[in-house]
């Protein structure tokens, strides 16, 4: 229901069930289990649920182009004045849209001819947008070339905040490394409010649209910063430093306590192996580059960009955790 007391009809996705499930507080698999079996149940469970909560909620819609659902296209979805909802969020959350993360950023970099977008992906939770300077380059060691980038990632459904990093990009293997401890991020705070919240009833609407400005000036300003030279030549040093560091341990148990340590899974962890052997650089380095070498097999583009961040933990980790690792 809308606040005038209207209703719309909506389409949901597999997300924006699971986060009314947490909202609620309903077991998932009970939830899934009425989803599945009991449509009708699971109705009256989170009516009645919500009919408890005196709160506002934020639903973000949308009407796809192309979108299928349970068997049912866009066409029929529009048929039936249907839209999608993809995420139940705070009324608080700060709505920050694609849209405007793109029309932000991109024509920072319109019309050079040495910038590149190395990918970009819109998944179920993120936006992407992974570009590269192909001017700004250096030698980890020779012939191994890495290239200076940045990426730019958005959740218009919760699923985190803005976020500018670098990324270094090798030309050797075509691997990312996302910089994750140089970066700046922004959380989603502050647009919408409760009402009873009486300090902000102060602020003007262009107030808020001022602080939008500020932010997507904020936006900018990290953007240009993550590919600096001083920056990319600090970062460049940090994987110089790791190619000292040769592994002395039983590989494969090097590989396998890297795993562990670091939330990877079976298949993962056999292709890191895989590459680290085939790669014949037997360091923390080589390592690294064996973590990111096998982001590009993940299905997942999510899953592939946290690799790439791993590889960045991998080979910054601490000495102690190092030798703990290598020495195993």
């Amino acid at each position: 229901s809308r606040n005038d007391g209207s209703q719309e009809m909506f389409n949901t996705t597999d997300l924006f069930h699971r986060q009314i499930g947490s909202t609620l507080e309903i077991p998932a698999k009970y939830y899934d289990q009425m989803r599945k079996l009991k449509p009708e149940l699971l109705a009256q469970n989170v009516n009645a649920w919500f009919g408890d909560r005196y709160q506002s909620y934020m639903i973000r819609a949308m009407r796809y182009d192309e979108y299928t659902s349970e068997g049912k296209s866009v066409s029929d979805i529009s048929s039936q004045n249907l839209s999608v909802a993809r995420a139940l969020l705070s009324a608080r959350y700060r709505r920050i849209d694609n849209i405007e993360i793109a029309t932000d950023v991109l024509p920072l970099f319109a019309g050079q001819a040495d910038m590149t977008i190395a990918s970009s992906a819109i998944t179920d939770t993120r936006l992407y947008l992974k570009i590269v300077n192909t001017r700004l380059e250096q030698e980890v060691k020779p012939g191994d070339v890495v290239q200076a980038g940045v990426v730019i990632s958005n959740s218009e459904v919760g699923f985190g905040a803005v976020s500018v990093q670098p990324l270094i990009y090798r030309l050797v293997c075509s691997n990312g490394l996302i910089v994750s401890d140089f970066g700046e991020r922004r959380t989603h705070i502050g647009r919408t409010v409760e009402a009873a919240d009486e300090k902000y009833n102060i602020y003007s609407d262009a107030t808020r649209e001022a602080e939008d400005k500020l932010l997507m000036l904020k936006l900018k300003d990290a953007t240009k910063a993550a590919l600096e030279e001083a920056r990319f030549t600090q970062i460049v040093d940090k994987l110089r430093d790791s190619t000292e560091a040769k592994i002395t341990g039983h590989v494969p148990d090097v590989v396998e306590l890297t795993s562990k340590a670091y939330g990877l899974n079976q298949g993962e962890q056999e292709s890191i192996l895989d590459y680290l052997i085939a790669g014949g650089d037997l360091s923390l380095y080589g390592l690294s580059n064996a973590v990111t070498r096998a982001s590009q097999d993940v299905e997942s583009y999510d899953r592939a960009t946290t690799l790439e961040s791993i590889g960045w933990q991998v080979v910054t980790m601490s000495p102690s955790q190092w030798r703990e690792i290598n020495n195993y």
